[in-house]
């Protein structure tokens, strides 16, 4: 009798490969490959989180009221139009399932998320890349790729890992021009470390539009990336479409309690936004003093651009920094093999590897 197979195409699809997180020979390590939060969990999220050991024996909230609410409270958004997923990961997987299917065509950039494409494949459907311009997304681009199969449109803004953000006006004009039965999701993994009056990530296309998704984590700047909670905002009707496919009580007690506090923590995040810009500056000079390129300067990560010169390649970089305890994220599976991309760690970290990448280019670490 023949074994159990996959379905048709399955095993193609490639697996997703995160970031290093150890280095032989090293007992401490820097690690500054996964985009994780420099200044770590809110201590009420910390808090929260031990205290909800003692209801380990129920099942949690699936409705995540309690999440939903503290969402509500500070973002100023109707509860009716949230989702709580296990990671933002998990809507992303969700929008494709309901939304996407074979013959159907799911648009994303170049350099986007790579579970964009996994995820698409997944329900059988086509992941179509659309080229970027200067390490962004083109909006030109996107809209030509359209065809009558498009059925999802992914956007990650600011981008990882370029660091690049499409302006507001630019991402306004591209739903517009989008047709009516193709739902545009703006991925806002990285939007709390985003700041001026244009930046909204995407809710004002949510409140005006009736397929438009905004989806966000609390992997990154809320640092509780081992609890995998995300949620989107979306229209009441794709929010009662994707709760048909959810799995029940998607997103443990525990990691529910922490991430309700870590949102209500605005002190600590803003303590964590302030970080996150103070080094960002710093480490976009030092690197340009060094020769390196860097275009986007959003996220909590820079990509900085090696020469294609023998021994001072991105793979030699790499190499230099893994000897000095410091893991960094290649990024050759996105294109981009010429880049590095190093997160934004604490103060410490930073002076590391920004003195260690110095010392590879034979630059002043200051």
């Amino acid at each position: 009798m023949a074994l159990p197979q996959p379905r048709a195409g399955l095993m193609d699809i490639p697996l997703y490969e995160g970031g290093k997180s150890s280095l032989k020979g090293h007992g401490r390590v820097i690690k500054l490959s996964s985009n994780e939060s420099a200044l770590g969990p809110s201590p009420a999220a910390l808090v929260a989180h031990a205290d909800a050991a003692s209801s380990l024996v129920r099942y949690p909230d699936g409705n995540a009221t309690a999440l939903k609410s503290a969402i509500s409270d500070v973002h100023g958004l109707d509860s009716s139009q949230l989702m709580c997923g296990a990671g933002s990961d998990e809507i992303l997987c969700l929008v494709c399932r309901a939304y996407a299917g074979p013959g159907d065509e799911v648009l994303h950039t170049a350099h986007g998320f790579l579970m964009y494409g996994i995820y698409a494949r997944s329900v059988g459907a086509t992941p179509v890349v659309v080229p970027e311009t200067n390490l962004m997304a083109d909006v030109d681009a996107i809209l030509a790729a359209v065809t009558d199969a498009t059925k999802i449109v992914f956007v990650a803004n600011p981008n990882n890992p370029t660091g690049t953000v499409l302006p507001g006006a630019d991402l306004a004009r591209l739903r517009a021009r989008l047709r009516e039965d193709i739902v545009l999701v703006v991925d806002g993994a990285y939007a709390e470390f985003m700041g001026g009056a244009d930046y909204d990530g995407g809710r004002a296309l949510v409140e005006s539009t009736p397929n438009t998704v905004m989806t966000r984590t609390f992997s990154k700047i809320y640092g509780l990336a081992s609890l995998r909670v995300g949620w989107a905002y979306a229209p009441r009707s794709i929010i009662e479409t994707l709760e048909r496919l959810r799995s029940p009580f998607n997103v443990n007690g525990p990691a529910l309690a922490a991430a309700s506090a870590a949102m209500r923590d605005v002190a600590h995040t803003k303590a964590a936004f302030d970080h996150n810009v103070r080094w960002m500056g710093v480490a976009v000079q030092r690197l340009r003093s060094l020769g390196l390129e860097v275009i986007g300067e959003s996220g909590n990560f820079v990509l900085p651009k090696f020469p294609n010169v023998p021994g001072k390649t991105a793979a030699d970089a790499d190499v230099f920094l893994q000897s000095k305890g410091i893991i960094v994220r290649r990024v050759d599976n996105y294109g981009l093999p010429d880049h590095l991309r190093i997160t934004l760690g604490d103060d410490d970290e930073m002076n590391a590897v920004l003195t260690v990448v110095a010392e590879f280019m034979g630059g002043d670490s200051g």
